[in-house]
Parts: C-alpha cells; sequence; structure tokens
C-alpha cells in the first residue's frame, strides 16, 4: 500500500537524503499503530481489476481516468472495491465510469484558492493533512514535479492507493501516513507547503505554524486553510468538548489573529485570499459518505450557528512567504 521504496528513492533524487534515511523506520514505526482494518482494505485494493490508465485528467475539477465504458462485471468489480473504502471524504473522481460523488466538493475550494497562488509549475510541494490526496493530484496537474503528501489516518491512504492503481504509478506523487512531526525539523526544501483543515486540530497552533515554516525553503510560499470566526486580532475561539460535533478541535482563530500568529512566526507577504462559509453544496452527506454531515452539524432552528452553538464553520485561505534571508 505504501510505495516506499519509491518515496525514498523520490526523496534521494530531490536531495533530502537525511528523510529519506529516516523514512522506512518512521513507516514501520506507524505501522504497528495501524488500523484493524489495514489487511482488508490491502485486499481490496489487490483485488481492483488492472485497467490501462488511459485518458488521465488532472488539471480538472474531476480527478479523472478511462474514456472507454467496461463491461458491467468489470465495473461491478470496481465499484464494489471502492465502495468497500466508504466514506469517500475528499475528492470527487471518476474512475473508468464509475463517479466518486464525495462529502466534499474540494474542488471548490481549490477553485477559490488557485488563482492566489504561485503556480506550481516545476515546483516541490507538501501537502500537509493531505486526505486520500485528491489536491496532490491536483498540484500534479498544475506543473508539479514533486508531491508529497502526509495524512496518518489509513484509511486515506487506502483510497490513495486505490486511486492510484487506476492513475498509474508514473506521476511524481507519494501519500505517507504520518504526520509532521515525522517530516524532519528544519528541512527547508520545499517550493510550497499546503496546511489545509488542519491548524484547529492541533493543541499548539503556533508549533504548527513554526513546524511548516521549517520545511519551507527560503522564499517558499505557505498555504494554509482553516476554521475561522469573526473578530479582532485578539479573538479566539477555544471550543468545549466539541464544535460541530468535532472532538478534536483546539483553537479557532479570527483573521486577524491568524495573520498575527503568522507574522509572529516569522512569515511576510501575507494575504488572506478567501473567507467562505461553509454550505451544503460544499459538505454534504452522498451515496459514497452516508454518515452524518454539515447539516447535522447544524442548529435546525439556526443554521448560522452550531448544533453546541457555536458561530457555523467559516473558512479562510491564508498565503504567507517565508522571507529569503
Amino acid at each position: 500500500m505504501i510505495a516506499t521504496e519509491e518515496a525514498c528513492r523520490a526523496l534521494r533524487d530531490a536531495g533530502m537524503k537525511g528523510w529519506a534515511a529516516s523514512l522506512p523506520g518512521a513507516l514501520e514505526a506507524t505501522k504497528k499503530r495501524a488500523h484493524g482494518r489495514l489487511v482488508e482494505w490491502q485486499r481490496v485494493i489487490d483485488a481492483l481489476p488492472a485497467l490501462p490508465p488511459d485518458a488521465v485528467r488532472l488539471d480538472a475539477p474531476v480527478v479523472t481516468v478511462g474514456k472507454h465504458t467496461l463491461p458491467q462485471d468489470v465495473r461491478d468489480r470496481v465499484e464494489t472495491g471502492l465502495r468497500a473504502l466508504h466514506p469517500w471524504r475528499k475528492g470527487p473522481f471518476a474512475l473508468h465510469g464509475l463517479y466518486i460523488d464525495t462529502e466534499w466538493r474540494s474542488d471548490l475550494k481549490w477553485q477559490r484558492l488557485a488563482p492566489h497562488i504561485a503556480s506550481l509549475e516545476g515546483r516541490a510541494v507538501l501537502d500537509v493533512g493531505a486526505g486520500n490526496g485528491y489536491y496532490g493530484w491536483r498540484m500534479i496537474g498544475e506543473g508539479a514535479r514533486l508531491v508529497i503528501g502526509i495524512d496518518p489516518t489509513w484509511l486515506f491512504l487506502a483510497q490513495f492507493a486505490a486511486v492510484r492503481r487506476f492513475v498509474g504509478s508514473g506521476y511524481p506523487l507519494f501519500l505517507l501516513p504520518l504526520g509532521i512531526e515525522s517530516v524532519p525539523p528544519k528541512l527547508e526544501y520545499f517550493d510550497t507547503v499546503f496546511s489545509m483543515g488542519v491548524l484547529y486540530h492541533r493543541r499548539s497552533p503556533v508549533d504548527h505554524l513554526l513546524e511548516l515554516r521549517g520545511a519551507l525553503r527560503p522564499g517558499g510560499e505557505l498555504v494554509i486553510e482553516s476554521l475561522v470566526v469573526d473578530g479582532g486580532a485578539d479573538s479566539v475561539l477555544l471550543p468545549g468538548e466539541r464544535y460541530a460535533k468535532m472532538r478534536n478541535v483546539w483553537f479557532i482563530p479570527s483573521v486577524p489573529a491568524l495573520e498575527g500568529w503568522l507574522r509572529r512566526c516569522g512569515f511576510e507577504s501575507i494575504r488572506t485570499v478567501d473567507v467562505t462559509p461553509t454550505t451544503s453544496d460544499e459538505q454534504r452527506r452522498t451515496d459514497w459518505m452516508n454518515f452524518e454531515s454539515l447539516a447535522d452539524f447544524l442548529d435546525p432552528d439556526d443554521p448560522r450557528r452550531t448544533v453546541e452553538g457555536y458561530p457555523a464553520p467559516v473558512r479562510a485561505v491564508v498565503v504567507a512567504q517565508r522571507p529569503r534571508a
């Protein structure tokens, strides 16, 4: 499921020999904490039919593979396998005619941020909290020369491996079941670092920003997306046990507070390029994710509030630069 040798080779070829040397040990350690269904998911992936990776489209809202109609029995095998990896959170994907309508219309977020970031053509990218790799494929579609995605959720890795089986292995995109703490400190390599939907899950958001800064080369660009609340530079929401039914939400800053954190961490050229309330057009229950979703997280009598009484989800995208010296 993990292309360890290929990933290590890519890191060495890119000049990150230290990370390449430590990666096998880090992956071995995380396998010991792997999900109990990992063997089952691997069998699902292995049972997917081998199909030619034709008509691959990575530069459009739907990550697409395949232009021919499959025989019904083959299509059934594809669908059965992919549905066994439920729930599908990020997408959408269209794999040999099978449309995966994911919980999040992740293409909408990409559409909002893409015009405001540096061109990814020829850049090395680190995608922190990469999920199942949807954004990584879009980054490759924009011309990135290397994308390393990290996310500790093994189901996302299984979904990525399933998609990669159809897309093909000839793309410089790797997803590793690791957290940011497994990236060597002060790596100072990547041209662009993305952290989308991660900051508010960190007990120390400032430490997270410093970790992201350490992964960037001087002059590199950070793209950070987070839940935000209204308020001034001192406004930060510290929810109780849950926010929108999520347990692991720690700090939700206002936009000015987030910009202030970035300045304090040594970033410059800080720009908030988008602030958008989350709606059911973008996050909703589907046939490929039939658990609770946004509608279940909001107060049925006042959709401007969560079920706990907090402001409903609003997300901001902020772009910043690590100084060149």
